[in-house]
């Protein structure tokens, strides 16, 4: 069993530049893989606005997801449908082609994402779905990460791009003064901005997802 994801560009019909914005999505990724490869395939292109990618565990899944929503520019967001369950290849004379549950999950999940922008939660970015068989335990984490990221993905949606991209940094372990030089603004300005926009309570959320120290 593994973290199957697809996700959608938001508004891809509206962009006026196509290319580059697969440009700075591809970077987007590859950056995150860098400064915390978690994926055991990262999130590729696959048709029209899609991408899919694998992860081993749910935690991986949520923490790279969050770093791509906090990393990408001004005027591109993700929708993320995150299936778990078994994955598997069925080899075509085009190539190996995604198949199995974990996908039929996957593709569940990103329905539901968009069912919820549409209804309550216009912020929705985010939803999982187990394939069929899990235990109770797998059925009790889903629903509790779920709700983690209803949360999750209102904070995000509230924040600017300067705020996400502070955020961001934080959440790789660099300092208020780098992340200061790096915006042009002075040291006390990064610290309210991250005050204001809850940065805290993302990282100590992503440090409770993964049982790791703050």
């Amino acid at each position: 069993m593994v973290i199957a994801v697809i996700a959608d560009i938001v508004g891809s019909r509206e962009l006026r530049d196509r290319g580059a914005a697969q440009r700075a999505l591809d970077e987007t990724i590859a950056q995150v893989e860098q400064d915390r490869p978690l994926a055991i395939h990262p999130l590729t292109p696959t048709v029209g606005d899609e991408q899919q990618g694998v992860y081993r565990a749910l935690p991986d899944a949520l923490l790279s997801l969050l770093m791509v929503q906090l990393r990408l520019p001004e005027g591109l967001a993700f929708r993320f449908g995150i299936g778990v369950g078994e994955v598997r290849p069925v080899t075509s004379v085009h190539g190996e082609l995604a198949d199995g549950p974990g996908w039929y999950a996957a593709r569940a999940a990103i329905e539901t994402v968009h069912a919820r922008e549409q209804r309550a939660v216009p912020r929705t970015r985010t939803w999982i779905v187990g394939a069929p068989g899990q235990d109770e335990v797998m059925e009790t984490v889903i629903a509790a990460s779920n709700a983690y990221v209803l949360a999750r993905d209102e904070l995000v949606g509230t924040m600017s791009t300067r705020e996400r991209h502070l955020t961001y940094g934080r959440l790789v372990g660099r300092s208020q003064q780098e992340l200061a030089a790096q915006e042009g603004i002075s040291q006390p300005s990064v610290s309210k901005s991250l005050r204001s926009a809850g940065a805290a309570a993302l990282i100590e959320g992503v440090a409770a997802l993964r049982r790791e120290s703050a």
